[in-house]
């Protein structure tokens, strides 16, 4: 297994004790989890083939050692959104099937084509920009065209939407084939509501892709492969698994779907844990408020103990008086308002808790652990948001390595 930093720092240990005295939070992650969860996914998804998707440094796990394991778990190719990240992988010596789709105008182009870089077109001006990087090396560029559904972020729509943009594109995309320079590898778009599967536009999107297929190949242009399901639809919608799923969030262990099942529904496993050492315990009287405009006091006599984690280090603010943090085997709910760089728990007057003392942020429901779906609960948010905003100071720690 390749070994390289991730964009955060990374601790070099395989066991949280042994995490540096100076570390007073981390972000373990478990790489064992991600193979698992892509072996889960991959055997669901049955012929089709599986692209983890590891954009945003893999959901704030660790972009290199999140990729190389969902590989070893089987993945066929990997999905980032922005190019700088394809770049990142490749320089790490991954040397995997690659799409990414997000770049600004003037990307560097030549290099994502010299170093086998999939590139996503959603429009004629980004179809010119990699024509022209193609000319100028005098390589084939591999493209994959991104049809706009329904969902009206990315890709070109096309004629449903009262806008001729699919059409024109794919005339482009013919030229360029002719010409040599492009070789389109994929067809994809991207649902709006994968998380309700029965919702009425989910049927709509799948004919309006099989259509723009359908259009593709009677131009005599192969589509290559087709993908459209997210996790959502990987754990929910066989019928949109054509060539290839593309999932992200499940292959971290979270349910995209939690009104319709946990992780543990669907057989997946958390691979995220935050955890982080008492820095202060100690007594405060009945009636003692606690934190910025005292939002929290306490009832009795009690034992106060600081986290030191806050909204700098991803906490929700939102979360205050509701995010649950566990210790021992008992788990507190925040004291108040959430601080930049820290938190109050009130661990009730017989807590014998001492500073240096490890709580359990973010683990696992099997553990009896607080989630990131307990904590997007709390706030007000979805768990892609818990585990993504982890901030870069709090060091990774990846555990359940091959090498």
């Amino acid at each position: 297994m390749t070994t390289v930093p991730s964009a955060h720092p990374a601790v070099p240990s395989a066991d949280p004790a042994a995490v540096p005295e100076s570390a007073s939070a981390w972000v373990e992650i478990d790489l064992s989890a991600i193979r698992d969860n892509v072996a889960a996914l991959s055997r669901r998804a049955g012929s089709a083939k599986l692209m983890a998707v590891v954009k945003a440094d893999a959901y704030g796990h660790g972009l290199v050692p999140v990729a190389t394991a969902a590989l070893e778990g089987g993945a066929d190719w990997l999905g980032v959104a922005q190019l700088s990240e394809a770049l990142t992988l490749r320089a790490a010596g991954i040397d995997a099937p690659l799409l990414a789709w997000i770049y600004p105008p003037g990307a560097d182009f030549a290099r994502a084509i010299e170093s086998n870089v999939d590139i996503g077109i959603g429009s004629a001006v980004h179809l010119a920009g990699v024509v022209a990087a193609a000319q100028a090396t005098g390589r084939t560029a591999r493209v994959q065209l991104k049809v706009d559904t329904g969902l009206g972020r990315g890709g070109a729509f096309g004629e449903f939407a009262g806008f001729g943009d699919f059409q024109d594109l794919v005339a482009a995309i013919d030229r360029a084939i002719a010409d040599g320079a492009i070789e389109l590898t994929g067809t994809f778009s991207h649902f709006a509501w994968a998380d309700a599967p029965q919702h009425h536009t989910v049927r709509a999107q799948q004919e309006r892709f099989e259509q723009a297929i359908d259009y593709l190949e009677a131009r005599g242009i192969r589509p290559g492969l087709r993908h459209l399901a997210n996790s959502a639809a990987t754990l929910t919608n066989p019928t949109a698994y054509y060539d290839m799923v593309r999932p992200g969030l499940a292959i971290y262990g979270l349910s995209p779907v939690p009104d319709l099942g946990s992780s543990q529904d669907f057989g997946l496993r958390e691979a995220m844990s935050v955890r982080a050492r008492l820095t202060l315990v100690k007594r405060a009287a009945a009636g003692q408020g606690v934190s910025y405009g005292h939002e929290y006091a306490t009832t009795e006599e009690t034992v106060l103990g600081l986290v030191p984690t806050g909204y700098a280090d991803g906490i929700p603010r939102s979360a205050g008086s509701k995010g649950p943090i566990r210790l021992g085997d008992n788990t507190f709910h925040i004291a108040g308002r959430v601080c930049m760089d820290q938190v109050m728990l009130d661990l009730g007057p017989a807590s014998t808790a001492a500073p240096g003392d490890v709580v359990t942020i973010i683990g696992s429901a099997d553990k009896g652990e607080p989630t990131a779906q307990d904590w997007a609960e709390a706030a007000g948010t979805i768990n892609y948001e818990i585990v993504t905003r982890m901030g870069p100071k709090l060091p990774r720690v990846h555990v359940g390595g091959t090498a």
